[in-house]
């Protein structure tokens, strides 16, 4: 395991501003992930492979987007021991995001909220990261995560989206459409079935396009809110499918869907200190509604369509319980936090325990 206790540095980091140590645990990363220091949080590699939209991921425990938004890291997540490591999300143009303070965490409730707002570098700086940072002999996909700047109107947002596209297609293993974000005004309209299918339509078209110019078949996923009753995951399954499914009824490989992204909501968290933040609330909290959206997709769209399931992963029996709900790999974010590098080995190890 990682040669430095994850109980250690926590304790210092939490006594930080939590956007600080953020971005001075981003820091140390850095340094730490291409020189002889690696070893200090490289830990064993659980191999547990499985094949999703074509691709092998070496096992089933992913980084999940919003972490590392400028793709810096990349080569310190995959000495963790992850399977995939999602970075992002990116824009076409830079941004600053929203008004800081925007990061706060809610330990009793092992939980954070956050108001970001996709602040990023913007797309050409997070291409030069990617090939800056990604390790010659990656070992863990890759998955480039893409949004829409905030001054783009919501009616333009496809060209974003295509924009982010046609920029890191050749350095994706996977491409996820943010959609889901609760902190880029009127983002999750997107989410609606006429917008959905009006985005997709052009975006798997780019897709197809890029896949024959580059030789390679790159899928896509489209990360939704934990925020939606039935009917709103219905229509939004009823839209994958048209798009996901080829002419013999079956998942044809080049679109999937992540469940899910942080939420609106309060429940769990009632009475804490920073709970009437506004901004996405992650964390244990989150678990069962993210849970319920998975299930709820798989029923509608059956086997075989690729489910990746993020939100509420503190444990090993976390990740277990969400594959068993639908997921077909999952991710971590908050649970990284509070856990630390040693979470991603139990999850490894669990859900292979448990195949």
């Amino acid at each position: 395991m990682a040669l430095i206790p994850y109980a250690l540095p926590r304790a210092i980091l939490f006594r930080m501003d939590a956007e600080a140590a953020h971005d001075s645990l981003l820091g140390t990363l850095v340094r730490l992930q291409h020189g002889p220091l690696k070893h200090l949080i490289s830990q064993p590699f659980v191999e547990d492979p499985v094949t999703l939209c074509g691709l092998r991921f070496p096992n089933r425990v992913g980084l999940a987007a919003g972490l590392d938004k400028n793709a810096r890291c990349i080569g310190a997540w995959e000495a963790m021991g992850f399977g995939f490591v999602e970075v992002g999300t990116v824009t076409p143009r830079p941004q600053p995001g929203n008004p800081k303070p925007r990061l706060f965490r809610l330990p009793e409730a092992q939980a954070i909220i956050n108001r970001f707002g996709f602040n990023n570098d913007g797309l050409e700086a997070f291409i030069r990261n990617v090939q800056a940072s990604r390790p010659t002999h990656a070992r863990s996909l890759l998955g480039l995560n893409i949004g829409k700047n905030a001054t783009t109107p919501i009616e333009e947002a496809a060209s974003d989206y295509l924009k982010g596209l046609e920029g890191v297609y050749p350095w994706a293993d996977y491409v996820t459409v943010n959609i889901s974000s609760p902190n880029t005004k009127n983002l999750r309209a997107l989410q609606s079935d006429e917008a959905l299918d009006a985005l997709l339509d052009p975006l798997m078209r780019r897709r197809d396009a890029l896949a024959a110019q580059h030789g390679r078949q790159v899928p896509l996923f489209v990360k939704i809110a934990p925020d939606l009753d039935d009917a709103q995951i219905d229509c939004i399954a009823t839209t994958l499918r048209r798009h996901g499914m080829g002419s013999d009824g079956k998942p044809h490989g080049r679109l999937g869907v992540i469940a899910t992204n942080t939420t609106i909501g309060r429940e769990g968290v009632e009475g804490l200190a920073h709970a009437t933040e506004t901004g996405g609330l992650s964390g244990a909290p989150v678990r069962d509604k993210s849970n319920h959206v998975i299930a709820s997709l798989r029923a509608a769209l059956g086997e075989g369509f690729a489910i990746i399931g993020v939100g509420g992963i503190l444990s090993g029996q976390d990740a277990v319980d969400k594959c068993r709900a639908g997921a077909d790999v999952v991710q971590l974010y908050s649970g990284l936090i509070y856990r630390g590098p040693e979470l991603v080995h139990e999850v490894a190890a669990a859900l292979r325990a448990a195949r």
